[in-house]
């Protein structure tokens, strides 16, 4: 997420979508995000990157699908009833992408006060900080708001 594409309120806070990966939680930001569906079949892409090998037909589309845990050091993992993808649009290198993400669940919009928003810590983080735009406080636990674009590229 850039600071460019963020939806911030008038008083400050940013309307996110709540979602786990693995044994995380990740918010994105809610403008990015078209639509939440049910896992549709995907089809393998020979050559392609390893988070990035499937694509998927939204709607008459043919459309990426990312499964973002090999970028934050996750095993893959096998469909669940709760299992989604999250259909977002993502400004990569000045161009609109639409991109299907793999979620293990999908939780309920929220906000973020933008003041409690912090950048990852030096130490103690298992993430690549290229891929977090930063980390904040919800509902008493803390969500990665990461960015897209960087873990997209």
């Amino acid at each position: 997420m850039s600071d460019a594409s963020e939806t911030v309120q008038p008083d400050g806070t940013l309307q996110v979508v709540m979602l786990r990966i693995g044994s995380e939680t990740f918010a994105l930001d809610a403008g990015m995000v078209r639509e939440i569906i049910d896992p549709i079949p995907a089809t393998r892409v020979a050559g392609a990157r390893a988070h990035l090998d499937r694509i998927v037909n939204v709607r008459g589309n043919v459309v990426p699908l990312a499964d973002i845990r090999e970028r934050f050091g996750m095993k893959p993992a096998a469909t669940t009833p709760d299992t989604r993808f999250v259909v977002i649009e993502v400004v990569i290198e000045g161009d609109p992408v639409v991109v299907a993400l793999v979620a293990d669940k999908v939780f309920e919009v929220a906000e973020i006060r933008l003041d409690q928003q912090q950048s990852v810590p030096k130490i103690g983080a298992s993430w690549r900080p290229e891929y977090i735009h930063s980390i904040a406080k919800c509902n008493d636990e803390f969500v990665i708001l990461p960015d897209i674009a960087q873990i997209l590229n």
